[in-house]
């Protein structure tokens, strides 16, 4: 008797302490998988461990290019939340013509209205807010991942946009992570594809093309933080490298934009000069100088405008696109069969699902010699 009244009381205890427990579990939390749902475990960029909801169905993207990464991967509408870049709208904190100068923005404006999470590294209440089952995030350390999943409880892959450049695969690496967790593998294969055929026809097109046959180039205006003058080069523009460009200012710098001197300028007298059009004001007003008007480039006229593409990370549509309307320009014969504005839409609609150029054209100017922009 004393044995079955002792099992009666166990039996009890553990069914009040299973009622008990229950009651701390919250299914709906976010990031959380309820019991029984597929998860998918990755290694992500700061080779963290992350495990998330397989198939998630509401997904946030902070920090630059981790927005752009979703919308290559056909994943725009689980959005549902953004950053402060992503909704600024008039280009108060991004200091360019418009806060949708970015392909995929024009391509889905829809975005910048969703809900409000943070500056570019997200507020974990803010995120949390939206409950979103898993967060795209980049440019941060992995101290900074754990620490907006440990606050938000949502968990965080960290990503890192790389380039289309000596990074390529390290943007690849990062999309393919993405994908992963999207289950979007397939599309993700579809955009690499798309991109290394792209590459390889540039390079195929202007491999062969001797030394000597090459014109000398200089690109100005290279906008970083907000647009620059004349002055503002890169000495590794991706666009000109692309087509194997002779870059004149490839030894004043190892990579990415730098200032020069008027006078380096003035004893390069490049025979072809490109301009930033996001520095168009600032640029325009140099040019007026009569210093520059002796440019053998600026006095017969073979100043043209590109679109900037280096703004909350490459936008490696407009990299791509603008890389055809320098060959076109620089080889005629070579791209001949190039119309630089219909393979710009190509390239936007592959890539952003729809073709944009005709917007990019308006805010910038497009694919025009510099003087027809205004």
């Amino acid at each position: 008797m004393k044995f079955a009244r002792s099992l009666f009381l166990l039996i009890c205890c553990i069914t009040i302490a299973g009622f008990l427990s229950a009651g701390c579990v919250t299914p709906d939390q976010p990031g959380k998988t309820p019991e029984g749902g597929k998860t998918v475990t990755v290694v992500d960029m700061m080779d963290r461990t992350v495990t998330s909801p397989a198939d998630p169905g509401r997904i946030i993207g902070v920090g630059a290019g981790a927005l752009r990464m979703i919308v290559y991967l056909q994943e725009e509408d689980r959005v549902v939340g953004v950053d402060i870049r992503e909704q600024d709208a008039n280009g108060t904190v991004s200091g360019m013509p418009s806060g949708i100068d970015r392909p995929y923005n024009i391509a889905h404006p829809e975005l910048a209205s969703r809900p409000f999470i943070g500056g570019s590294g997200g507020d974990p209440e803010l995120v949390a807010l939206q409950k979103p089952d898993v967060v795209f995030l980049t440019f941060v350390t992995g101290k900074d991942a754990d620490a907006l999943q440990e606050k938000s409880r949502v968990p965080v892959v960290s990503l890192i946009t790389g380039d289309l450049g000596k990074n390529r695969q390290v943007f690849y690496s990062s999309l393919r992570t993405m994908a992963r967790v999207l289950g979007k593998e397939q599309r993700a294969e579809d955009v690499i594809g798309y991109i290394n055929a792209t590459l390889a026809d540039l390079q195929e097109r202007t491999a062969g093309i001797p030394p000597g046959e090459k014109v000398s180039v200089y690109v100005g205006g290279i906008a970083f933080n907000g647009a620059h003058g004349l002055l503002s080069t890169d000495p590794s523009y991706a666009p000109l490298a692309m087509v194997n460009g002779n870059n004149v200012a490839a030894g004043a710098g190892t990579g990415g934009q730098i200032m020069i001197d008027k006078e380096k300028l003035l004893s390069w007298n490049p025979d072809v000069i490109f301009i930033d059009e996001a520095s168009y004001s600032l640029v325009a007003e140099d040019l007026k100088d009569p210093v520059y008007q002796s440019l053998d480039a600026v006095r017969e006229g073979r100043v043209y405008g590109v679109m900037p593409y280096n703004w909350y990370a490459n936008n490696y549509d407009t990299v791509l696109a603008d890389a055809y309307f320098i060959g076109k320009v620089l080889y005629p014969t070579q791209f001949e069969d190039v119309d630089p504005e219909q393979k710009a839409d190509e390239i936007y609609t592959r890539l952003d699902g729809k073709p944009v150029y005709a917007e990019m054209k308006r805010i910038f100017g497009g694919f025009v010699p510099f003087s027809r922009i205004r």
